[in-house]
């Protein structure tokens, strides 16, 4: 009896104090809260700096590659700047297509990482393999080969970098990371011309270089970034999950893009101009770099510019700068200088959109559809540069620079009025 009355008033004891100190427990509870909201912050922090470094060394790898990659296709017999616009156009679209497919299934799934895993296994081990290429559909089939990693990749790591931060802090996190990709893409360049002019060794011998690199990202993804998604939620329905994204404002936010990507060319015309120019092939890794340094210096500014006046604004800058650069090849005299400046302008016209569209895109979808967004993003803007790189590739071919540059500017321009009609009907 006497037993069962101490465990009795023990019991009481411990009500009464539960009463009595509610503050206490509370004030428990929200130390806990804090304690657990700083280990998350420092987990998103280290996530967001690991995904960085990923794509610095990755891109280190990619452009020691591909700042040579023009200059070593048109080498090869057979081919030519048409051959060269094909090759470039179909594997940014297929690249751009499958992105759709790895976002939704890594909204399905819930695992970001392992698309994030393979999709840079694949092409860290596929672009040394340009050393043993003899023929234009040689490159072909590792160009394509690499994009598909990078399809496999994207979307859902765009979405984990989304899983990584605060809404409030999106700008400024792409604007970190795609410095810090671009930081790799300025070294890649460099690493190639000093390897060449300093030690002698050929394209091929650089392109096997560019295997360690690619090794170090790969090692960054396996021990230090961490999944972020969480458990996969409900039933997949890929039909309702694409007409949700696809709803509102973002079918017309796509539908501008498409029009701009459709005249925006890449980076192997901006080198095939300075091949043009009469820059000897050991220095055209180096403008490349040109477009690099511009590309990272404006990331982060460009992202933390649109966290404050508009994602929208700051993208018909980037538009802006964009017809300024194809003005530039139109206007001016064929020569060295120009041509570096033809990559400044295109390198920051590349940072600003590269940083912003990616930030754009969740404030139009639901947070559980994001991957799927970026993925129907991706296929736009896909399909869109498969006609332009073909286009520009044929029309400068057979029709001269000129043209080529006037087709991109009338896109441009008709882009840069969608977009501004665009910002005013939301406003």
């Amino acid at each position: 009896m006497c037993y069962v009355d101490a465990k009795l008033i023990s019991i009481d004891a411990i009500k009464l104090r539960e009463r009595i100190s509610p503050t206490q427990n509370c004030g428990e509870r929200c130390m806990e809260k804090k304690v657990d909201e700083k280990k998350v912050e420092r987990s998103s922090v280290r996530n967001l700096f690991a995904l960085g470094f990923v794509s610095f060394f990755t891109d280190m790898s990619s452009e020691m590659v591909f700042s040579l990659l023009p200059t070593f296709l048109l080498g090869l017999p057979g081919s030519s700047r048409a051959v060269l616009g094909l090759i470039e156009g179909t594997a940014e679209a297929l690249s751009y297509a499958l992105r759709a497919v790895s976002g939704i299934f890594s909204d399905k799934f819930r695992k970001r990482k392992l698309f994030i895993l393979v999709g840079y296994a694949l092409s860290n081990a596929v672009k040394p393999l340009f050393a043993v290429a003899r023929a234009p559909f040689d490159v072909f089939l590792i160009r394509v080969s690499d994009r598909v990693g990078k399809a496999v990749r994207t979307s859902p790591r765009d979405a984990l970098l989304c899983e990584s931060v605060s809404e409030k802090r999106r700008g400024t996190a792409f604007g970190l990371h795609k410095t810090l990709d671009q930081a790799g893409a300025i070294v890649g360049p460099v690493i190639a011309s000093t390897a060449m002019l300093i030690l002698g060794l050929t394209m091929r011998d650089v392109f096997w270089l560019s295997l360690i690199p690619g090794a170090v990202a790969l090692f960054i993804i396996l021990f230090l970034v961490k999944e972020r998604a969480g458990k996969s939620v409900g039933e997949f329905q890929l039909l309702t999950g694409i007409k949700s994204v696809l709803k509102g404002n973002f079918s017309y936010l796509l539908i501008i893009v498409s029009i701009f990507s459709l005249g925006a060319f890449n980076f192997s015309f901006v080198l095939l101009n300075a091949k043009d120019a009469g820059i000897v092939d050991s220095f055209i890794p180096l403008v490349y770099a040109a477009v690099n340094v511009a590309h990272t210096a404006i990331a982060i500014p460009s992202g933390f510019l649109s966290d404050k006046v508009g994602k929208e604004k700051v993208m018909i800058l980037g538009y802006c700068i964009f017809l300024s650069t194809t003005i530039l090849i139109l206007l001016l005299p064929t020569n060295g200088f120009n041509a570096f400046l033809v990559a400044v302008f295109y390198g920051a016209y590349f940072g600003i959109i590269e940083t912003v569209q990616r930030a754009l895109i969740p404030d139009y979808v639901e947070k559980k559809l994001r991957g799927t967004a970026y993925g129907i993003y991706y296929l736009i803007i896909g399909s869109s540069f498969f006609v332009s790189n073909a286009v520009v590739g044929s029309l400068w071919e057979y029709f001269g620079s000129s043209v080529a540059s006037t087709y991109s500017i009338i896109l441009s321009v008709i882009a840069i009025v969608a977009m501004l009609l665009f910002v005013k009907k939301k406003a």
